[in-house]
């Protein structure tokens, strides 16, 4: 999938839905990170500029999903909610589109302004020649909170999974 995405493949067939969501974790880690900077673009054919975060093996901590809906009914949340004392949350092949990231983090061995075409950290993550790209061969991020377009992945494991839609609900943070 992430190949897919990477190529083009996807994105010509998946258009986000115009609401960004929510994402936020205790602790990300990964052995390595692939990223360039992207554009989502909605049904109605608006841009959103992203950073295309490629992650091969993801292990979170514990993870926290929401959007704001507008509905008939009022402004609902959609909330998603896994891992914590139920156990680890993991995805293999994981990519976010995100416009914010804001956390700690550690990076080993990182290459920051290395041309997207090139970059061989996750398999499948390259982006278009002449690109600005950066990757690390490991990384750890705790207090991860993060406004994304969409993600995608395979092999999720959502341990102690909870979703909920509630008018008015709390989202993330």
């Amino acid at each position: 999938m992430a190949l897919l995405m990477a190529e083009g493949a996807l994105a010509a067939s998946f258009a986000v839905s115009g609401t960004n969501f929510q994402v936020a974790s205790s602790k990300l880690s990964s052995d390595g990170l692939a990223s360039y900077v992207h554009t989502d673009r909605s049904a109605d054919g608006k841009g959103h500029p992203v950073a295309l975060l490629g992650l091969d093996k993801a292990t979170l901590t514990d993870i926290c999903q929401s959007a704001r809906v507008k509905t008939p009914l009022g402004t609902v949340v959609f909330k998603l909610s896994a891992g914590g004392d139920a156990g680890t949350v993991t995805a293999r092949n994981l990519v976010i589109d995100g416009e914010d990231l804001v956390g700690d983090a550690r990076f080993g061995t990182a290459e920051i302004g290395r041309d997207a075409s090139t970059l061989d950290e996750v398999p499948g993550v390259t982006g278009p020649q002449g690109a600005f790209g950066l990757q690390a061969g490991d990384i750890e991020v705790s207090e991860v909170r993060s406004h994304a377009w969409s993600a995608t992945g395979g092999n999720f494991r959502l341990k102690g999974l909870k979703l909920a839609v509630k008018l008015g609900g709390t989202q993330c943070f």
